[in-house]
């Protein structure tokens, strides 16, 4: 008997680019997930809480802004006072010291889509530089000289990805099976 489409949208409640985006470049989505949560959170109205694509840190502090314009133009004025980087930029906070090459504008940064497939792009080069733990990867993502930066990263995607499978769990034992019209 098929899931009705609420009962599937509860299995796992990773919006589909994550998805998609994640099988392109061969990460977790899982972990692809857990990283934008941990680099963007935003609790949205009604109480979600939901990586949030115009956010900006700039030297460790974080800004969140309504639009994507905003979050633009409030780029052009830290660009006149901090170096690239100490700017992370986007849904996965990018670094654009590092990584602004990546994109093909300072504007495109600011694409969620985009910005996550550098995310996953990146995530996956950790991953291969150091196999076998994806929660290593996204230390690596973080901080990729390691060290205590690196280690408490891991342990806030680790809290991120723990929560995210608590609730997929949870929602797999609230599902219901319903019989197709005939």
């Amino acid at each position: 008997m098929p899931l009705t489409s609420a009962a599937t949208d509860l299995v796992l409640d990773i919006p589909w680019a994550y998805q998609q985006i994640a099988q392109d470049e061969r990460v977790p989505v899982e972990s692809l997930y857990s990283l934008a949560l941990a680099e963007s959170s935003k609790k949205l109205a009604g109480g979600r809480v939901r990586p949030w694509p115009w956010t900006i840190n700039v030297a460790g502090t974080g800004y969140r802004y309504e639009t994507r314009e905003k979050a633009m133009a409030a780029l052009l004025s830290f660009i006149r006072v901090y170096p690239l980087k100490r700017i992370d930029v986007g849904i996965a906070q990018v670094n654009l010291g590092w990584n602004g090459h990546l994109f093909p504008s300072l504007h495109d940064a600011f694409d969620p889509y985009l910005n996550l497939r550098v995310a996953a792009r990146l995530l996956r080069a950790c991953y291969e530089s150091s196999p076998g733990s994806w929660i290593r990867a996204a230390g690596c993502y973080h901080h990729p000289a390691g060290g205590q930066a690196a280690r408490v990263y891991m342990d806030i995607v680790r809290s991120k990805l723990n929560r995210l499978s608590v609730a997929s769990a949870t929602s797999l034992s609230q599902l219901t099976w319903v019989e197709p019209d005939k």
